[in-house]
């Protein structure tokens, strides 16, 4: 008897009408896709559903909830608006109009909305059409365009619309790029440790696999190169077909800025090698030193002239989710091709065409990123007024959280040069370490669900995003308003942490 007929006449399959038993429902781990099963997510993982799960008591319980806190903050994850971050006035009034274009005709708009948002508005729909059609599935070829201008005004070199992609936040690139990269079971991808875990989860799905380089934490989170090629040498040794690098530049979880010095090494060798490199820089409007200020790696490879510029095949993303939009949930971004050859362009095309396209609103979010409000434009002087507050408001929390963390017993923390987040490192005393391995946990993850059943706030162990052996970190967001309220939360929990488990 087939597996077929043996499935559909067994009892527990019987199309009786009888309840059957649960435990004969057709997707159950051992019929499921293995790859989703083993993929991880360490930023919407176990500690942040425990979170969620706080945060449902308190709503229901209020002032009886019975917690040693009142609120749960979410510092889990880079999701500004969620944190009280308001949205940019001018992004939304475009948004509105272009929604509901009736508006534009009517005769209070003018005294609501500022003439270049309305004039914005009928361009993007002369252009756009509806809000609710699907699009060109590359993106709306004008948006497309508005793009191209702002790489080249940002780079100093050419830009084509036609090598760019607008999608649905800079993940959904990424996910696309890896899947037309992988292959083989024995590709493997070079990301750095600590990564943003959308890496490993991606490289998961497509049974592919991840080939770990270390930033060194002594030096700022920098590149090792000799490091860097000894991982190469090492995964090419066991197997592993070595195809493309990822760069998170600034970088996720460390708030670093790469030099130039250590973006040329990083073109070298991927021209040496013949890896396409993925260069992740959605948070280069979050940096807050001049003294490292953001270098795209399309600006980089360009000025390294012959034979990089026109040979490393770069893919460069970018989003409205982070910066000072932090428009996560309107999923809009885009990526750029350079220098791939026109049979990756066309799977890249295809990839596009069977998602059908991007959000519209998502795209018309990335318009606005890449073209804001000039000098001498109504909107101009509160788009800059918003903008610059948010960035010194981001910048002055890091300092704040910095410094507390560093007031901490067997806590180091480097600066945010960039981004959105610290990765402070914390050396935890070996009865909590063995606690926690009592309990089958990582001791930094011990450590931060810990953290939040005493205080609501709630982080991300750095076993979640990687490091190197024997150190512990946790991943928070400087994003969260209130932040001396969080500071001291910390510090009492923290203390009352190290006595518990003090040898």
């Amino acid at each position: 008897m087939s597996y077929r007929s043996a499935l559909f006449t067994s009892a527990q399959y019987s199309t009786s009408r009888e309840a059957r038993d649960p435990a004969y429902r057709v997707l159950r781990n051992e019929r499921m896709n293995k790859h989703v099963q083993e993929a991880q997510y360490a930023v919407r993982g176990a500690i942040p559903l425990r979170a969620e799960e706080l945060r449902d008591h308190l709503d229901e319980h209020g002032e009886n909830a019975g917690l040693p806190f009142e609120t749960v903050v979410n510092c889990n994850i880079g999701n500004p608006q969620q944190l009280d971050q308001k949205p940019l006035t001018f992004l939304r009034q475009v948004s509105a109009l272009c929604d509901y274009p009736d508006l534009l005709d009517h005769p209070a708009t003018p005294s609501i909305f500022p003439s270049d948002a309305i004039e914005r508005a009928r361009s993007l729909i002369s252009e756009v059409g509806s809000t609710g059609a699907y699009s060109h599935s590359m993106g709306n070829p004008t948006i497309r365009k508005r793009v191209a201008e702002f790489i080249e005004k940002r780079d100093g070199h050419p830009a084509s619309p036609n090598q760019i992609y607008l999608t649905a936040g800079a993940s959904t690139g990424v996910s696309n790029i890896l899947q037309i990269l992988i292959s083989s079971p024995l590709d493997g991808v070079l990301i750095p440790i600590p990564q943003y875990p959308l890496y490993t989860a991606a490289l998961a799905l497509n049974a592919a696999r991840s080939v770990p380089y270390f930033l060194s934490e002594a030096d700022d989170w920098g590149l090792d190169i000799k490091d860097l090629h000894a991982n190469l040498d090492k995964a090419r040794h066991d197997g592993t077909v070595v195809k493309a690098m990822v760069v998170i530049n600034p970088g996720n979880p460390t708030g670093n800025c790469l030099s130039r010095e250590n973006m040329q090494d990083i073109i070298k060798l991927c021209y040496e090698e013949r890896l396409v490199l993925m260069a992740d820089e959605v948070y280069q409007s979050n940096v807050y030193k001049e003294a490292q200020p953001f270098l795209s790696f399309k600006k980089v490879l360009k000025d390294m002239g012959a034979p990089y510029a026109d040979n490393v095949e770069l893919v460069s993303f970018h989003s409205i989710s982070k910066g000072q939009s932090g428009e996560c949930g309107r999923r809009g971004g885009y990526f750029e091709l350079c220098n791939f050859h026109p049979e990756a362009q066309e799977q890249v095309y295809k990839l596009a065409s069977i998602q059908l396209c991007p959000s519209v609103q998502g795209q018309i979010g990335v318009e606005v990123l890449v073209n804001p409000p000039k000098e001498g434009d109504e909107s101009y002087p509160l788009w800059q007024s918003e903008v610059n507050g948010i960035s010194e408001t981001l910048k002055q929390r890091s300092e704040i959280l910095v410094k507390a963390f560093r007031e901490l017993e067997g806590v180091t923390c480097n600066d945010a040069n960039g981004a959105m987040y610290l990765f402070p490192t914390i050396t935890l005393p070996p009865k909590a370490i063995e606690a926690a391995k009592k309990k089958g946990q990582a001791p930094d993850a011990f450590y931060s669900l810990a953290l939040l059943e005493a205080t609501g706030i709630c982080v991300v162990p750095g076993s979640g995003f990687g490091q190197k052996p024997g150190t512990w970190h946790f991943r928070t967001t400087f994003l969260a308003p209130g932040t001396q309220d969080y500071v001291d939360r910390l510090k009492e929990f923290h203390q009352s942490f190290m006595d518990k488990y003090r040898n």
